[in-house]
C-alpha cells in the first residue's frame, strides 16, 4: 500500500507538470472568445483533458496494440500510434505558427481577429484535439510509473483539481506578458517536432527538451524582472 501511495504522489506531481503546457495552450485558444467567457472556456478545456486522459487510460491496452503498419512512407511503416503522433505534431506546428503569425500582425489586427468569434463548437473541437495530443505523454507516464489503474485515475483527478485552481493565475501571467506567450508557442513547436520525430522512430531525448524549455523560461523570467526594475526607475 505504501508503494501505491508513493507512486500516487509522484505521478500526481508529474501530471501537474505535464498539464502546465496544456493549460498554456488552452489559455491561448480561449483568447478567441470574449473576455468574460474565457474562464468558462478554460474550465471546459481542462475538464475535456481529464475526460480524454481517463478514457485513454481505460483503453491503454488497445492503444498499445496499434503498432501494426497501416501504410508506408519512404519504406518506413506507419502504425496507428505513429499516425496519431504525426497528426498531433502537425496540428501543434500549424496552430503554434498560426498564433505566432497573428501576434506579429500587431495588437489591433489581433483584436479584430478575436472579435470574429468562430463559435464554441470550433473552440471545443480544437481543445479536444489539443487534449488528445497532450494526453499521450501523460498516459504513457502514468502507465510507466503505476501498476494500478485506480492510482492512475486518482492522480489525473488530483492534478485536475490543481489545474482548476491554478488555471486563472497561469492564464493571467501568460496574457499579461506577451513575450511569455510567444515563448510558450515556441515550446509547442518544439513538442510538435518531437512528436513527428517519434512517429518516425527518431525519438528525441525528452530530458534535453525539458531542460531547454526550463532554461529558456528562467531566462525569460529574469528578463521580465529586469524590465520591471527599469520601469520603476
Amino acid at each position: 500500500m505504501n508503494e501505491a501511495l508513493i507512486s500516487l504522489l509522484t505521478l500526481t506531481l508529474l501530471e501537474i507538470v505535464l498539464g502546465i503546457d496544456n493549460i498554456i495552450f488552452i489559455t491561448i485558444i480561449s483568447a478567441r472568445v470574449p473576455f468574460e467567457e474565457q474562464k468558462k472556456a478554460r474550465i471546459i478545456g481542462i475538464l475535456l483533458g481529464m475526460f480524454v486522459r481517463i478514457l485513454m487510460l481505460l483503453g491503454i491496452n488497445w492503444i498499445q496494440r496499434q503498432d501494426f503498419n497501416l501504410f508506408f512512407i519512404m519504406n518506413h511503416g506507419i502504425s496507428g500510434k505513429d499516425l496519431l503522433l504525426m497528426l498531433g505534431g502537425l496540428f501543434l506546428l500549424y496552430q503554434s505558427v498560426h498564433e505566432i503569425h497573428k501576434k506579429m500582425k500587431g495588437e489591433l489586427q489581433e483584436e479584430e481577429t478575436h472579435n470574429k468569434v468562430k463559435g464554441w463548437k470550433s473552440l471545443i473541437f480544437h481543445m479536444l484535439i489539443i487534449n488528445t495530443v497532450f494526453s499521450l505523454d501523460s498516459v504513457v507516464t502514468a502507465v510507466g510509473m503505476a501498476d494500478h489503474l485506480w492510482v492512475m485515475v486518482i492522480a489525473v483527478l488530483l492534478s485536475l483539481v490543481v489545474m482548476l485552481i491554478a488555471n486563472e493565475a497561469i492564464a493571467n501571467f501568460v496574457n499579461n506578458n506577451p513575450s511569455v506567450k510567444i515563448l510558450a508557442l515556441a515550446f509547442l513547436i518544439l513538442i510538435g517536432v518531437s512528436l513527428i520525430a517519434e512517429a518516425f522512430e527518431q525519438e528525441l531525448n525528452k530530458g534535453y527538451i525539458y531542460f531547454s524549455m526550463a532554461f529558456s523560461f528562467i531566462i525569460e523570467l529574469i528578463n521580465l524582472r529586469v524590465d520591471k526594475k527599469k520601469l520603476k526607475k
